[in-house]
């Protein structure tokens, strides 16, 4: 059969170009199959809670699963490079906290640059932290506290969740500012740090609001300040550290990164459904209930605020001469 020129050159055209209309579809179907939130803290954890929160709001809105894998261990570097060795095909997410930005001054050998290999994706929420101590301990206030640990030196036990962490980081900034003797004892993760201070192993922890709340709330344990420049909404009754302690500040934030390299359709697409769930009022008022502020940003503006952290608590640490045990 014969065909025209014209025709044929037309129809040769067009079977060239069949084969990529399925591939270019299945680019623009982000995600076709489950994402992984990787999570370098154990369940139970805050960001551990709120990355369950984003991850099903995410679902619900993309219509595919995204499956939160916790991966604890060295301040979350652990978690990092796994996603660092993954395909930067928007498939495989790290959960990034403030601890992510301290870990480049704290530890010496990590096979990463943070802010080079991982393209901030959003932010999510900040929130303070909070100085707890067991209720058998007699202070109410933070005068009170530095009074007694003054008449006790080297007697009041200071947990954390992991050295060279925020709340590591806060509890040791605390002791300089006030030059108190607290020792230092650092657990795998909040939850058995809580435990021990709910016991009376231990007796102060500056730890996150949204995973001390519960405890505040039932009694167990006894809140004297937050760490933040104000008050939190959620705590409206409990002063600042800065109150009693000039010029001290500490606070925690949330976000998602992924691998550089990860296509900026698919970055942009995770940028704009989180920032329209921080939007959401049900998100708001379950973020609010562990208190914690949402903090929708560009990725631009994740990306400086990333680098001024990583600034900020390198000078801290470098200044207290912290370092990787």
């Amino acid at each position: 059969m014969q065909f025209p020129r014209r025709r044929f050159l037309r129809l040769a055209a067009s079977a060239v170009a069949l084969p990529a209309l399925p591939r270019l579809a299945a680019a623009q179907a982000y995600p076709a199959r489950p994402v992984r939130i990787v999570v370098g803290y154990p369940p139970g954890d805050s960001p551990d809670v709120v990355a369950r929160i984003m991850g099903r709001w995410l679902a619900d809105r993309l219509g595919r699963p995204f499956v939160i894998e916790n991966k604890p261990g060295a301040g979350s570097n652990i978690a990092v490079q796994s996603v660092l060795d993954s395909p930067a095909d928007g498939y495989t997410l790290i959960w990034i906290t403030t601890a992510n930005t301290s870990n480049a001054s704290f530890y010496q050998s990590l096979r990463f640059n943070f802010l080079t290999d991982v393209a901030p994706v959003a932010a999510i929420c900040r929130m303070p932290l909070v100085m707890d101590v067991n209720p058998s301990v007699p202070a109410k206030t933070v005068p009170e506290f530095i009074a007694y640990a003054k008449a006790n030196p080297g007697k009041v036990n200071m947990a954390s969740a992991g050295v060279g962490g925020l709340i590591h980081l806060a509890g040791e900034l605390f002791k300089t500012s006030t030059g108190l003797d607290l020792p230092h004892v650092p657990y795998r993760g909040s939850p058995p740090a809580l435990t021990d201070l709910m016991s009376g192993r231990v007796q102060v922890m500056f730890d996150a609001l949204a995973t001390s709340l519960p405890h505040i709330r039932s009694g167990a344990l006894r809140a004297l300040a937050v760490t933040t420049p104000t008050r939190s909404d959620a705590l409206p009754n409990v002063p600042t550290v800065g109150d009693t302690v000039p010029g001290y500040e500490a606070g925690v934030w949330l976000g998602i990164g992924a691998p550089r390299g990860t296509p900026a359709d698919i970055i942009a697409t995770l940028n704009r459904e989180l920032n329209a769930g921080l939007a959401d009022p049900s998100i708001k008022a379950q973020l609010a209930d562990l208190g914690m502020t949402p903090i929708p940003e560009t990725t631009a503006e994740f990306a400086t605020f990333l680098a001024a952290e990583t600034d900020k608590w390198g000078k801290v640490i470098r200044t207290l001469g912290i370092r990787a045990e």
